[in-house]
Order: structure tokens, then sequence, then C-alpha cells
């Protein structure tokens, strides 16, 4: 089965080392992968690195770092992940959205239309790893002495950063994976917001073993479900194994609310660490693979391309992706679907997460139209993708 989303990244020795891991307990806490894994960030944006369990813990991190709280505005796009407006809104203060412009980003142009006395960070996403107007950006933040903070979760290794602060993911799906896990990094200008980063996740509890055992089965598991997903044997296993809690879900019910689970609120375990050192040392591999693969989508189906793009996932917009995405199912492949809802997954409350339909008309219109072409595929697999896309 050929897959955007289901653990697209696990290789096969990938998999032997999670395996490995699930028999080394002493080592799934602490450990020198953790270390490993913050020099490696370190060394690549030359700023001090910061674990945490999820890129959403991350941000929130940011945020509270720099004091941002009640009262407060931060500035976002629609078209997200409700990951994004959850963080602002724990941390206490109230996300304001922004429409989105032809690259699936943040439009700049929105930007400044949004601004008030009480908006203290703009956040920008590069989405689908699509670069966004940061230059642009960064010059009405700085007119307005506001933060940049860009949201990296789609594009680890894109280009060095350029705002404020950042924040990646290394979910199940995302450029690198360790199923869960993430990172966030404050410019060495500000200096007491590091200070402040650090010790906020020095308070943070460990994580609990059960947590860390669903995650290293994560990768095992789903090389079976998607050898055996087309012949109901793998469907029937994912089901089997959500219902036993033997996987973890990419969102809690919780969140779709706009509900804090405080179980997300753990230091980075070693043993994640391990799987993410792993997938480090392929990303620049992954991502000259996504873009020839990027490249190649788009000569095939006569669209454009970015510059500088990794394309975690190639979007395209369709008049009917409902049936499209059925097709494919039944012909061994598994579009994407980022984000086919204005703020996703499917059931989040809009009002519990500050959006107003009808205000971001664009974002809202690529929700109604939008399949996501995985990338992290041979050229044979691709070229069968878009062989049946045409028919």
């Amino acid at each position: 089965m050929i897959s955007a989303s289901l653990s697209p990244n696990a290789e096969r020795d990938d998999v032997l080392l999670a395996l490995k891991t699930l028999f080394v307990p002493w080592k799934w806490q602490s450990g020198d992968a953790l270390l490993s894994v913050r020099l490696w960030f370190e060394k690549r944006y030359d700023a001090e690195f910061v674990l945490f369990s999820s890129g959403r813990v991350a941000l929130f991190a940011i945020l509270k770092s720099f004091d941002i709280g009640d009262g407060d505005e931060v500035i976002i796009q629609a078209f997200t992940c409700v990951a994004v407006p959850n963080s602002v809104l724990w941390a206490g203060a109230a996300p304001v959205y922004v429409d989105i412009d032809g690259t699936y980003n943040i439009d700049a142009s929105d930007v400044e239309k949004k601004i008030t006395k009480r908006t203290k960070a703009i956040v920008v996403q590069h989405t689908f790893g699509i670069p966004a107007n940061i230059e642009t950006i960064s010059k009405i933040a700085k007119k307005h002495a506001l933060l940049v903070i860009e949201d990296c979760a789609h594009s680890l290794g894109m280009k060095t950063l350029s705002g404020d602060a950042a924040f990646f993911s290394f979910g199940r799906d995302k450029v690198i994976s360790s199923v869960w896990g993430g990172g966030a990094v404050i410019n060495g200008k500000w200096q007491m917001a590091n200070g402040k980063l650090r010790q906020f996740e020095r308070n943070l509890p460990h994580s609990n073993n059960f947590w860390i055992v669903q995650q290293l089965f994560h990768p095992i598991a789903f090389s079976l479900i998607l050898r055996l997903y087309d012949v109901i044997v793998g469907k029937l296993l994912l089901v089997l194994l959500q219902k036993f809690n033997l996987l973890s879900i990419p969102v809690f019910p919780v969140e779709k609310h706009g509900g804090k689970p405080n179980e997300l609120f753990t230091k980075f375990p070693n043993a994640l660490a391990i799987l993410t050192l792993n997938q480090l040392k392929k990303l620049d591999r992954y991502n000259k693979r996504r873009g020839e693969i990027a490249n190649y989508y788009a000569k095939e189906l006569g669209l454009s391309i970015a510059k500088e793009a990794i394309y975690l996932r190639f979007p395209i917009l369709v008049e009917n992706p409902e049936q499209l995405i059925k097709k494919a199912k039944k012909r061994g492949f598994l579009l994407g679907n980022w984000y086919h809802n204005i703020i996703d997954p499917a059931g989040v409350d809009l009002e519990k997460v500050g959006y107003s339909k009808g205000s971001c008309p664009n974002a809202e219109n690529a929700a109604r139209h939008i399949i996501n072409l995985p990338t992290r595929v041979t050229l044979a697999q691709a070229q069968y993708v878009v062989q049946q896309i045409n028919r």
C-alpha cells in the first residue's frame, strides 16, 4: 500500500531498531541519544535546541517563554492543524486567523489587516514544506515590534531559520518520524526566553513506560499493516490495535474542543530519541527524493514547483477530492487530505478554537478541494499514482 500518511518514513532498519529498543527498558527514559539529537539540531541551526514530547508542546513552551498569555493575540494561518491554535489557547492567548496565498501559506497582505495592539507574535507555517514568504512577514513584524515564530513541522531541513523562534515535529507522518516528538529553538539574542524554555523542559515529568512502548510498537505494527492493508487483514489489524490501545492516536479527542491533554506534557524520552537519531541520518536522502518526486508530479500534471521546497506532500486541487480518495484506496494508494477541514482533523469545534466561518475564503476553498500526493515513494510508485489519477 502506497501511503502519504501511515508511517511513510519507516524503513526496515527503523523497524528493527524499534524492536531492539523495546528490549532495553533501561534506555527508555534517559540516555546518550537525547544529547546526540540536541547536538545535531544545534549544529544545523546554530542555536540551543530543546526537546519536547511533541511540536504542539514545543510551541506552547515558546509562547510561555516569551510571556505570551492572557489578553494577548497570536496571528496564525487558517488551513492548519488544531495543534497550532490549541497551543495558543493553552497559553491563555487568542489565535487570530489569517487567510492563505497560492502557496497554501500565510498571506502577508492579510497579516497586516489583522494586527491589533494586543498582537504579540506571528506563527509562520511552511505548509507541505513549501517556504512561506518569511522575508515580507519579518518586515511586517519588525514594523509592529512582533515576534516571528516559524512552524517547521513540515519543513525540517528546508533552509536556515530566520525568525525569532521555531518549533519542529517528529510525528508519525512528518519529515522524519519518531511517532511522537518535537523540539524548539529560540534565537540566541533572546537570552531570558532561552533560559525560560530550558527551565520549562526541566520541570516536565518523564513519560510513562506504557506510552513509550506504544510509540516503539508503532513502526513495527505498520510494517505489517501496510503490507496487508489491501487484503483487509491490514485494516482489521489496525482497528484491533487501536481498539486495545496498543497504538497511540495523533490527536486526542479533547483537543478537538480546545482542551489540553496533560499526558502530552512530558519530557522527550531517550527511546524515541534513538528512533529520531536514525531518521536524522536519512534526512537529506529523504528530502532529495521528495524533491525529485515533486518535480515529476509537477511535470506530468502541468503544475508549477516552488523553489527551495522539500514537499513533504505534493498538494493538488480537484473538484471531487472525497471520490478520488476512495477510488485511489481501491487501487492501492492512500492519498493525503491535509487540510480538508479548515482546521484539521474532522470534528474540530471551530467556535471553541476561535475560527469564524467565512473569515478566510481562500483557505476554505483550498480545504474543499485539496488532496496530497505521497512524495516518500519510488519513481515507479509515483508513475502509478499519476497514471491512476489521470484515469
